[in-house]
């Protein structure tokens, strides 16, 4: 790992031992790119690649008459100059101008890597990776650029994002700050997008690129499960198992934009960041602006393998805290058990019968506090229901313990409902625009946590019940878009500050608790998979992925997680059946055989089960405890899409590559069909491994692969639909 300088060329070198990220300062002082992909070879000048050449219809920079940024690729574009292509950034300036050119004056490398003021982002030890950032400076404009770039030792990535400052005397306004910008010099690449909505969230679709401008956004107000913010930028022939791919994942939990743009010159331009519509921020003399980062990672080896780089580096150095590679606590859930209408009795027995089956932690979900019995009242009034928790949470929590188990509890500390006292009290504290009529989702309307006051508000009475009981999970929900988005709070000329202000008070509230809480396991949650993003996993290691609990659908849903997204991040539970989203009836082993891989828990009543299936709980609980840690943070591998075929199959595999656990799904069975082979995958290939009482090599399994009529025999029928079975391989 190392970034070299070469003063006489004025370029950087970024590489470690897997890829290389070329940096040129260009004729015209702007930085502009020269490669990035797989490792090559350091030498003091690549300047070969820039085109020089005048073309016909071609502006070009008045000092060199040759160079111009529309021909070659750029590192952090602007447009009114000699690039017609999409900007990364736009600056309105005093005079009314919107032309900018920010050219190179210095730059700092050093070990490690700097936090991002109130933003989640990766942090490394000095060890672990080195930044170079950039100055860039328009004298004109009196404002600095600092463009700043992090490659770490042991992944294919650079993490990147920007800074503005205004060092001039006159407020300017930013009315468009990506975060980065990558060039690729041809357009041969497909587009893979997570796209969906609630209950089938991050489903992969994959689009051909060409001329113009292919895109996906968020203006939601939270990254949405409609487009994930993360996306995939591959060759046609690239697949799980082989063939080059760039991976673009967002920091950040708000409204973005991506977006890949053809020319047609050849040149494809890749760009991520706060999405531009209704984003304004107003600088005034010395003030900042820090963009959210953009992890950019890169494989030659396939889907799988970008995949990893991310489940690693963001267990490694995105979560934080005591739950950083802990395996995570299987809990019961009463919501589909229970909804708003319990008693604490009723809790308590759905709690004993979960100690029973071998649970270690009980979640208390919606319907606990102020005048909560159905969606029509009492969010933003948290307190304790005496009618529910004659002792309130305290008291729950106790008796819980009691039992050994751990307690949590539900939130949605960003809402409120009309019908609430909060809302009496304070109804300029929601997003609203005076004299126009509000929009409601779920029965309730949006808190204004752009203010300081509310965020203040929200956590002092989240703070007396958590600092009153026993509290090891919280999970955060957040039911809702905003709209009408206009803060009481803010002048006319900041109103389009509002959508980012927002997140950043949504930030520092989790961060207020988790500094006073830090034993705390936050689960992010919002309608499901609605804010399932890299920016909230900084604060919650694990999210509900989505509302949808059928096993058949979670098949989907998980898998296109995956992508991106770690194995341990992905809130999985069985639930009770049919099932409450989609009707449909799984057994028991199946629902068990999806929800392992993720978090694990049950969604439902265990006293309403049958004898027989409570035994199986108990089975299951007992192989996940085993497991888990496996499971969670072993080497996970796709090995058979659920959008391709009526079939699924995924592994994880031990990093010394001595256990694996493969999970085998049949969507819907097929007549008269030879029962086929699975191919597995990241074995040793000259190990013996162990597999249902047999023996194999690594090189036999991954080459011939396990035949699937071994587990037919065991029960699992070619002409059964939703037939699942999950095995273990052991290296001899």
């Amino acid at each position: 790992m190392n970034i070299i300088w070469n003063k006489t060329s004025r370029q950087f070198h970024l590489y470690n031992d897997q890829i290389s990220y070329i940096i040129a300062v260009a004729p015209s002082g702007e930085l502009s790119n020269i490669y990035f992909g797989k490792r090559i070879r350091e030498r003091d000048d690549f300047s070969y690649v820039i085109f020089r050449n005048g073309m016909p219809n071609i502006a070009v920079d008045a000092d060199t008459e040759s160079y111009s940024m529309e021909l070659n690729r750029q590192e952090y574009p602007s447009f009114g100059t000699t690039d017609f292509g999409a900007s990364a950034f736009e600056v309105e300036q005093s005079n009314g101008s919107r032309v900018s050119s920010f050219v190179y004056k210095s730059h700092s490398i050093f070990p490690g890597k700097r936090a991002i003021t109130g933003l989640p982002a990766t942090y490394a030890a000095e060890d672990e990776a080195k930044t170079l950032e950039v100055e860039l400076v328009d004298e004109q404009a009196q404002m600095t650029l600092l463009l700043s770039y992090t490659i770490f030792e042991k992944y294919p990535v650079v993490a990147r994002h920007a800074e503005f400052k205004n060092t001039g005397s006159t407020k300017v306004k930013l009315t468009k700050a990506l975060s980065c910008c990558i060039d690729l010099p041809d357009q041969d690449y497909e587009m893979v997008q997570f796209a969906g909505a609630w209950a089938r969230e991050r489903i992969p679709e994959v689009r051909k690129l060409t001329g113009g401008t292919t895109s996906i956004e968020s203006k939601r107000g939270v990254s949405s499960a409609n487009f994930n913010p993360f996306m995939i930028i591959k060759r046609p022939n690239t697949d799980d198992f082989a063939g080059d791919a760039f991976g673009f994942s967002f920091v950040y939990s708000g409204n973005f934009l991506a977006a890949a743009e053809g020319n047609t010159y050849g040149r494809l331009r890749i760009l991520m960041g706060i999405n531009p519509e209704r984003f304004t921020w107003v600088l005034k003399e010395g003030e900042t602006f820090e963009t959210p980062e953009v992890v950019i990672a890169y494989t030659s080896t396939g889907l799988n393998s970008l995949s990893q780089t991310y489940h690693r580096l963001y267990n490694n150095n995105l979560v934080r805290g005591k739950w950083k590679n802990k395996p995570r606590p299987i809990l019961n859930n009463n919501w589909e058990a229970t909804f708003m209408d319990f008693t604490e009795d009723s809790i308590l027995k759905i709690a004993a019968k979960a100690k029973e089956a071998g649970v270690e932690l009980f979640v208390l979900d919606d319907g606990w506090f102020g005048e909560r019995n159905d969606d029509f009242a009492g969010l933003g009034d948290w307190v304790e229901n005496p009618a529910k928790l004659p002792q309130g949470m305290a008291g729950l929590a106790r008796k819980i313990e009691a039992m050994g188990l751990k307690f949590g509890f539900w939130i949605e500390p960003e809402m409120v409902n009309p019908n609430s006292n909060l809302f009496r009290r304070h109804p300029e504290w929601v997003l609203a625009v005076p004299g126009r009529k509000s929009s409601l989702g779920r029965h309730q309307l949006v808190l204004d946590f752009s203010r300081e006051e509310v965020v203040d508000y929200i956590y002092n009475m989240l703070y007396k019940v958590i600092n009153g009981a026993s509290i090891s999970y919280i999970k955060w929900d957040m039911n809702r878009p905003l709209t009408e988005v206009f803060s009481n709070g803010c002048p006319a000329q900041e109103q389009g500050m509002v959508y980012h202000k927002y997140i950043l008070g949504v930030y520092s509230l989790y961060s207020r608790l988790i500094e006073a809480f830090p034993d705390i396991l936050f689960e992010s949650c919002s309608s499901g998979g609605n804010r399932f993003d890299a920016g909230m996993l900084y604060y919650a290691p694990q999210a509900w992925c989505s509302d949808n609990t059928d096993a058949i659908d979670r098949l989907r849903i998980q898998y296109g997680s995956s992508y991106g997204y770690p194995i341990v991040s992905i809130g999985s539970h069985v639930s009770a059946v049919p099932n409450q989203q989609t009707g449909r009836t799984t057994s028991i082993a199946t629902r068990a055989n999806v929800a392992y891989f993720g978090t694990f828990g049950y969604e439902l009543d265990l006293n309403e089960i049958s004898d027989k299936e409570f035994d199986e709980v108990k089975s299951q609980i007992e192989f996940m405890k085993e497991h888990r840690e496996l499971i969670q943070y072993g080497d996970f591998y796709r090995l058979r899409s659920p959008f391709e075929t009526d079939q699924t199959a995924w592994m994880v595999v031990s990093e010394d590559r001595k256990r694996a656990i493969v999970g085998f799904y049949c969507m819907r069975s097929n007549v008269n069909t030879l029962p086929g082979f699975l191919k597995l995958a990241g074995l040793d290939p000259d190990t013996l491994y162990r597999m249902e009482g047999k023996e194999y090599y690594g090189d036999e399994l991954m080459n011939m692969g396990i035949t699937l009529s071994e587990f037919y025999k065991k029960g699992f029928t070619i002409s059964e639909d939703f037939a699942s079975f999950v095995t273990v391989i052991d290296a001899i």
